[in-house]
């Protein structure tokens, strides 16, 4: 599409020009900082649910009682177990579970996509809900990973190693369009954030080989909002962000029906690979809060979701 372009069409729903415009992925490095500061405050908004792994600890859950100690707080004693023994008790709660968790974005091409309706470019909103995910992980007790990239960690300065990871594939220019088939732990979460304009089929075979390793997670497809309402008429030139051949639509507005059902059918085939492999399937939309989209994925991750259980 070009460096930078700015394009309009007219769309008759607003009676005014829509642009869009579009920018490299390899820049992606130099709004980090803006980027890095909306996943902070939006990690900080997002409540963590606890997770179990009986193990001594902070935590909410009752786990057992355990004989008291000399040089313990007194404070500690369950006096009601205590009294039922000539013993002094203390009541041990569980330990947070904690979890390897993976997260991947899409860094390629077609995710460089902003219409004058979305806040972000897509690109952008992938990284700032995947660092703001990770963050809110590792304040929870969970070690993540950037998927095919680095080893799950616990470490407070997670966040901002993934963003420099996810900055080197984009500038790299050869990060692929499908998550890649890494070696992943039994009982890991993975978390891939792409457009998901690929070969259904193709991802469906990269979820089986999670699943079949015991891995469960979630796909969060992020568009444009003109990637849903195709609200484009008269005569409009389509070109591929990834370098396919560029098309002319002599009436863009009789496409919009086609296209609709297209979308659904591919939307569909997606939600379809994600149920089989056992992952969630969500979609967001650039023009909506991304806390919204945040929220859902960190619910999607707790055992007690009812879209996803985890054993």
């Amino acid at each position: 599409m070009g460096e930078n372009p700015q394009t309009e069409w007219f769309d008759p729903r607003r009676r005014e020009p829509l642009r869009f415009e579009t920018t490299k992925a390899a820049e992606l490095a130099h709004r980090l900082p803006l980027i890095l500061a909306k996943a902070r405050d939006i990690a900080a908004s997002l409540v963590h649910g606890a997770h179990g792994r009986r193990r001594a600890g902070m935590g909410d859950t009752f786990w057992q009682y355990r004989p008291f100690a000399s040089g313990e707080q007194a404070q500690r004693i369950d006096w009601r177990r205590s009294a039922r023994s000539d013993q002094l008790f203390v009541r041990e709660r569980e330990w947070e579970a904690a979890h390897n968790c993976f997260v991947w974005i899409d860094v390629t091409a077609s995710m460089t996509f902003k219409s004058a309706l979305a806040h972000d470019f897509k690109i952008d909103r992938a990284a700032v809900l995947a660092l703001a995910l990770a963050d809110a992980l590792v304040k929870g007790g969970e070690r993540v990973g950037a998927l095919g990239l680095s080893a799950p960690t616990a470490s407070r300065d997670a966040m901002i190693r993934l963003a420099e990871l996810f900055a080197a594939a984009a500038a790299s220019g050869e990060a692929p369009k499908l998550p890649p088939p890494a070696p992943l732990p039994p009982r890991a979460r993975v978390v891939l954030i792409s457009d998901f304009f690929c070969d259904a089929e193709a991802l469906a075979e990269r979820l089986s080989g999670y699943s079949d390793s015991g891995v469960r997670g979630a796909l969060l497809m992020v568009l444009d909002p003109v990637e849903e309402t195709f609200p484009f008429a008269g005569e409009t030139l389509f070109r591929d962000p990834l370098g396919g051949e560029a098309f002319r639509a002599g009436e863009a507005r009789a496409l919009r029906d086609d296209y609709a059902a297209k979308l659904a059918e591919h939307k569909e085939a997606l939600r379809e690979a994600a149920r089989r492999a056992g992952f969630l399937f969500l979609v967001h939309h650039t023009d909506r809060p991304a806390a919204e989209a945040a929220l859902a994925l960190l619910m999607g991750l707790g055992d007690g979701a009812e879209a996803l259980r985890w054993a």
